[in-house]
């Protein structure tokens, strides 16, 4: 007698938002500056337990769900490139039955000073190829996002300088945000995007070393 086949079961509740981090997947792009995005959703799912990994619902995208700062979210990293970034998290918002309110996007900025932290729950993508890459997708400029600076290159050295490693120099400095980052995903969660604005858009920078 063959007995029927276990299905996995279903999950109890929805997760209520996804917190997208931008980058490039790839062992070579891991210490680049486009690949902040990408940092600090491990670090959340660092102090959180969680594993982000390839998904069962798509192959374009690393995904780990668990609760965030007591919310249940989903941890994404699209594994499509930075400029397709939204063709992973378009169906992944439509498998979870979500709308693009429901989107947390961490970014590199440079236009910031390094370090800096910048957030907004609107806006347009400032010329970030990722962030337009979801925008199109989604078709509203109406995302949340957390936007971390690297600092600005000379124009003609702008793809260059986000896909080379961050010098040593300012590894503390960008650690340093990496975590204020993910401090502010998880005040978002909790105590929503008015108190994140005033606490971290007004945060400067930290110092660099020896300053």
């Amino acid at each position: 007698m063959r007995w029927p086949r276990k299905r996995a079961p279903e999950p109890a509740e929805h997760p209520r938002y996804l917190v997208v981090g931008l980058g490039n997947p790839g062992s070579e792009y891991a210490s680049t500056r486009h690949n902040v995005g990408f940092r600090v959703i491990d670090r959340l799912a660092q102090r959180c337990g969680l594993s982000v990994r390839r998904s069962r619902l798509r192959r374009d995208a690393h995904v780990g769900c668990g609760r965030v700062a007591g919310v249940l979210v989903c941890l994404v990293k699209p594994q499509t490139f930075m400029n397709l970034s939204g063709t992973a998290v378009a169906p992944l918002l439509r498998a979870y039955n979500l709308g693009p309110e429901a989107v947390i996007l961490i970014a590199d900025d440079i236009d910031l000073p390094p370090g800096r932290l910048r957030i907004r729950a609107r806006g347009s993508a400032g010329g970030h190829r990722g962030i337009q890459s979801v925008i199109d997708a989604l078709r509203t400029q109406e995302i949340v996002r957390v936007r971390i600076g690297v600092g600005r290159p000379p124009p003609e050295e702008a793809v260059d300088y986000v896909l080379s490693p961050i010098p040593l120099a300012e590894r503390p400095t960008i650690e340093a945000a990496i975590d204020r980052a993910a401090d502010a995903v998880e005040t978002i969660l909790q105590e929503g995007m008015e108190a994140a604005m005033n606490r971290f858009n007004s945060s400067p920078a930290p110092a660099e070393p020896g300053e």
